[in-house]
């Protein structure tokens, strides 16, 4: 039997060792309990909205409202984890950001 109590308090201890501060942002955790990097992370949330995107898509939500509604549930969360001031910062770097095309998928056109 794995006591689930000792393997979480050593991963919180090896990511706090890694610099982690678990307190101020979550740890996601491997199956072999080692703290995912930040960009393992980003990988699979991207993923996660892959697979949400698509089963709203296919149960009829117009793409516009989906794209309206993540963003609000971004800036959401950014502002309760850094706060009004931050994110407002971070939002005026988006106009010149979309122009330098940081944000457009190539399409294949036929």
């Amino acid at each position: 039997m794995v006591n689930l109590r000792a393997s979480s308090r050593s991963a919180l201890e090896r990511a706090s060792a890694a610099g982690l501060n678990p307190m101020r942002h979550p740890v996601c955790l491997r199956l072999d309990g080692e703290p995912m990097p930040d960009h393992e992370q980003k990988q699979a949330a991207l993923s996660y909205l892959n697979e949400a995107w698509a089963e709203a898509r296919h149960d009829g939500v117009d793409g516009d409202c989906l794209a309206q509604a993540s963003l609000f549930a971004a800036l959401a969360e950014l502002v309760r984890t850094y706060g009004e001031d931050a994110v407002a910062k971070f939002v005026e770097s988006l106009p010149n950001r979309v122009r330098n095309a940081e944000f457009s998928i190539a399409r294949t056109r036929q």
